[in-house]
């Protein structure tokens, strides 16, 4: 029996459930007292762990959800629709990211701060989304395979030799551009090694779009994602280490010392196979809108935890400080009124476009007749 629609309802609440875990991520990491941040007390220390998996799911299910979509019609290269809809997405992912960190108090005043330059999470997954299109551009007038083995490729490269390009500073470079390699100088997230998620649920998109019809898709995806995950996450380092060993070559030394890229990949493959186990109930419309939304929702939140344009949010008053108990309250509360807003913004969003458009016409109007 063939899958009863294309969409892939548990991609979306894959997303939901990452972008719900990277509010609740950053509101305890931000505000949570550092007098209990100790991983010696379990529960701190799951918690923590668990924290990690956000950013690696998040990255791959965007590289998933682009890609699937980018390669499921007929037309290829240009004219594909995707590419034009991928490059203005891909854009506005970078310039959201860049406006949220905007001050406008040191604009008014003349001055940006260096942190308006740190490259985050939209930065990251804007040109992500631009570079998977490149390389789908490249290989448009290939076989698919080509594609995908290129994708898969850029992965693993990434991540072997993330230990020779950490710490390179890049001073050549103007540091606003130096901002995407390199955290030396304050960003968040860089374009390597964090790209390599992005191609790698790309990579996964590419055996869906390839297996969608196949009757035995998820009894066999589900099993190859639970195995390949346990081994990246166990067996990845003695796999290295073994490899070191015998070559007698310290190049895969610093992998295995400092192992993270493998065994995160490990767990978003663990993650993605219990989504795919529990797809037929995960249609609740809720988690689905949530899943949907996660770009309105990571704005909103990062407007009243961290700020943004006034300075005055959250992190500003309340910044390690909090008790464990109220830090996992404010949590939850902060993940329900972000998700709300995001939602409500959903609903009404045809209405407050017309709303903006009717006030930019009139703030014209008004620019006009005093020129005049």
């Amino acid at each position: 029996m063939k899958n009863k629609t294309n969409r892939l309802y548990f991609i979306d609440a894959m997303r939901a459930w990452a972008i719900l875990m990277m509010l609740q991520g950053h509101f305890i990491d931000g505000l949570l007292d550092f007098e209990y941040r100790d991983k010696s007390i379990l529960a701190y220390a799951i918690w923590s762990y668990f924290r990690g998996m956000t950013a690696p799911v998040f990255f791959t299910v965007s590289g998933f959800i682009f890609t699937y979509l980018l390669v499921r019609g007929d037309k290829k290269g240009l004219k594909n629709p995707r590419v034009k809809k991928g490059i203005k997405r891909g854009l506005q992912l970078i310039l959201i990211g860049y406006l949220l960190r905007m001050n406008l108090f040191s604009v008014i005043f003349g001055e940006i701060y260096d942190s308006f330059f740190y490259v985050d999470v939209l930065h990251c997954i804007g040109f992500s989304i631009l570079g998977i299109i490149a390389l789908y551009l490249l290989t448009s007038k290939t076989k698919p395979v080509i594609f995908t083995t290129i994708l898969v490729t850029i992965t693993i490269v990434l991540f072997l030799f993330e230990p020779t390009y950490d710490k390179l500073p890049h001073s050549y470079l103007p540091q606003a551009i130096a901002n995407y390699i390199t955290k030396l100088y304050g960003s968040v997230f860089t374009i390597i090694p964090w790209f390599g998620y992005a191609t790698f649920g790309a990579f996964m998109a590419m055996l869906f779009t390839k297996y969608k019809n196949y009757q035995k898709l998820y009894i066999t995806a589900i099993p190859i994602c639970v195995v390949t995950g346990l081994f990246l996450i166990f067996g990845s380092s003695p796999l290295f280490a073994f490899i070191c060993d015998i070559t007698n070559t310290s190049f895969l030394y610093a992998v295995y010392t400092n192992n993270y890229l493998f065994i995160r990949l490990g767990d978003v493959l663990i993650i993605f196979s219990i989504f795919m186990m529990l797809r037929y109930y995960l249609t609740n419309k809720t988690i689905l809108k949530i899943g949907q939304n996660t770009l309105a929702i990571y704005v909103i939140h990062f407007v009243i935890l961290y700020g943004s344009f006034t300075g005055l949010g959250f992190y500003h008053f309340f910044k390690y400080s909090l008790t464990p108990a109220k830090a996992i309250i404010g949590a939850a509360l902060f993940m329900f009124s972000s998700t709300y807003l995001a939602l409500l913004y959903d609903k009404h969003e045809l209405k407050i476009k017309n709303r903006i458009q009717k006030v930019k016409f009139a703030t014209l109007k008004l620019f006009r007749l005093a020129k005049n």
